[in-house]
């Protein structure tokens, strides 16, 4: 039986090697492919690690915002990615969205609609199903508390608007930021996106609360009620 000799990163040239590339010219210089190849480390008998990368980032359109959304049974269909190579791939994709969560969170004060989807996006832009968050701000539009209120499936999810405002008056907070995503893409609001907008603005008007805005994810862009004047 003739040997399985995978190509690993040592048994390319030098120059080629994304380490040694990283330590003399900064991680900044790899490419998308590159980072992946360090990460699986091997590729297959007759592709380096970066040539199977390169097949990864093609299967997600090379888009490493598509490649977020896969899961390991997608990625492990590509030959040569086994379930270990596929658990480190979207690993380092979290750490990634973690990361940025963690720099927008201490920014604490929300100023503008911008501000909200780059603390949602991360969480919500690659998710195949739809959730509800709302923010709880205090008087100076500093963040209380995010807290994800319900979870659906595709076309939409069930959201309580007693337990919105119970949870604003435990929280003493002073207004609202309602947030959802349209696993679709399309950021347009529904009918009952609106109705949920409107029913919220006038609980919260009852126990002097502010609804602020609503914001709605859609992959990498976003619709703003605030923006649109429509709250």
């Amino acid at each position: 039986m003739e040997p399985c000799n995978y190509l690993t990163i040592k048994d390319w040239a030098v120059e080629d090697r994304p380490r040694e590339k990283l330590l003399k010219k900064g991680v900044q210089s790899l490419s998308d492919a590159e980072i992946i190849a360090l990460l699986i480390g091997s590729g297959t008998r007759n592709e380096s690690a970066v040539d199977l990368s390169k097949k990864v980032l093609k299967y997600a359109d090379n888009n490493l915002n598509e490649l977020g959304k896969l899961g390991i049974a997608e990625l492990t269909k590509l030959k040569g990615i086994g379930e270990a190579k596929a658990i480190t791939i979207l690993a380092a994709l979290e750490l990634g969205r973690r990361r940025k969560i963690s720099e927008i969170i201490e920014k604490q004060k929300i100023t503008q609609s911008k501000d909200i989807f780059e603390l949602f996006q991360p969480i919500l832009g690659d998710l195949p199903h739809e959730e509800f968050w709302v923010l709880f701000l205090n008087r100076s539009n500093r963040i209380i508390e995010r807290t994800k209120i319900s979870q659906g499936g595709v076309a939409g999810t069930v959201i309580d608007i007693k337990i919105i405002l119970k949870q604003a008056i435990e929280k003493l907070a002073s207004s609202l930021i309602l947030c959802h995503n349209h696993p679709s893409g399309n950021k347009m609001p529904s009918n009952a996106d609106d109705s949920i907008t409107e029913k919220l603005k006038k609980g919260a008007e009852l126990i002097d609360l502010k609804v602020l805005d609503h914001i709605i994810v859609a992959d990498v862009d976003y619709y703003s009620y605030a923006d649109e004047g429509r709250i």
